[in-house]
């Protein structure tokens, strides 16, 4: 009797141990298979910083993009990648499978537009960029800017963000919010600004806001990177000596900005009599607010300016870009004769 026995039961066990198998493979194979109801433009699913790996296998499974957390938990044992997934916002079409999306949250292929900012941008530069590459209106992105919220959190002493909007090229989320965008944004300034002047948190935020002011006027006057420290330093002069700063790029600002004018190759002697704060033709000091979003050459330029005597500067070559730089009036005039033919 127990001859017989012994392969009965190993017969037994191995129909078992093959319907097992084929149990595993088929329930594997179902779970894996792709999500039926997932838009056939995909969906937006964003991994945060910081993210655990828990967290984002269980809000796949609850958002109904993976059929089976267990199987997904089950692939990062296999493939070593529990804290492989990478953070930002990924595009999950249909068609993928569990394992397809293991391996595009751990590749980084994030679904993104890229932006690219130029330095000296205004908040309604920046608007029109951001409304033509189809992510948000003009009108929500300056509505954005002036969020109390947003100002209260970085302690931005104004009354919008003109000045930390920092010029940069961004890799955004086509469904980003303005509100969203407008944070970054500003978030990129303070770091930036961190690699220009370590110290800037022993700054009173009025005093951050008086350079951010003045890099930005920098910033429309510089042709040259190895001229903006001067250029700096002439208005520092000024400022010291109560001279009037007398910049043509606050005038720019008003027309434009303000008055809503086309952009002028030229200024005439009537430009500089426009009624308002921001003439510096007319009042003295820094006007009350940022002219531009200034990139880091004119940030490191008014924390670090050049040490000068000089009180005046004209363009000497359009073409280079090349200033002259004066010390008193009356050399300034010689030199307005000479480039400007006048």
């Amino acid at each position: 009797m127990k001859i017989w026995r012994l392969p009965f039961i190993l017969i037994i066990i191995a129909v078992f141990l093959g319907l097992l198998t084929v149990t595993l493979i088929s329930a594997v194979t179902i779970l894996n298979s792709p999500q039926a109801d997932i838009p056939e433009d995909g969906v937006l699913f964003q991994i945060q910083k910081g993210e655990s790996t828990e967290s984002i296998i269980t809000r796949l499974e609850q958002g109904g993009l993976i059929k089976s957390g267990l199987l997904m938990r089950v692939i990062t044992k296999l493939y070593g990648t529990e804290r492989s997934f990478k953070s930002g916002v990924y595009r999950i079409n249909p068609g993928l499978s569990t394992l397809d999306i293991h391996n595009l949250l751990v590749s980084g292929s994030q679904d993104l537009i890229r932006v690219t900012i130029p330095e000296g941008f205004t908040r309604t530069d920046i608007a029109r960029v951001l409304e033509k590459q189809g992510l948000t209106t003009e009108r929500k992105f300056l509505n954005a800017t002036k969020s109390p919220a947003l100002l209260h959190k970085f302690s931005i002493p104004s009354a919008n963000t003109e000045g930390y909007l920092f010029p940069d090229t961004y890799f955004l989320p086509r469904e980003i919010s303005a509100p969203q965008i407008a944070e970054i944004m500003v978030k990129t300034f303070f770091i930036r600004l961190k690699s220009v002047y370590p110290d800037y948190k022993d700054l009173t935020p009025e005093e951050l806001y008086r350079k951010v002011v003045l890099a930005s006027i920098v910033e429309k006057e510089y042709r040259r990177k190895e001229e903006a420290p001067i250029i700096a330093s002439v208005f520092y002069n000024r400022l010291q000596r109560h001279i009037r700063l007398e910049s043509c790029a606050t005038i720019g600002f008003i027309k434009t900005e303000l008055l809503g004018q086309p952009h002028a190759d030229r200024l005439w002697d009537i430009d500089l009599q426009i009624p308002s704060p921001y003439n510096t033709y007319q009042h003295y000091g820094l006007p009350p607010g940022p002219i531009s979003n200034p990139g880091l050459v004119s940030l490191s330029a008014v924390f670090a300016p050049a040490d000068t005597d000089y009180l005046y500067f004209v363009l000497e070559d359009p073409k280079t870009g090349r200033h002259h730089f004066s010390v008193n009036f009356n050399e300034h005039v010689s030199a307005k004769k000479l480039y400007l033919k006048y």
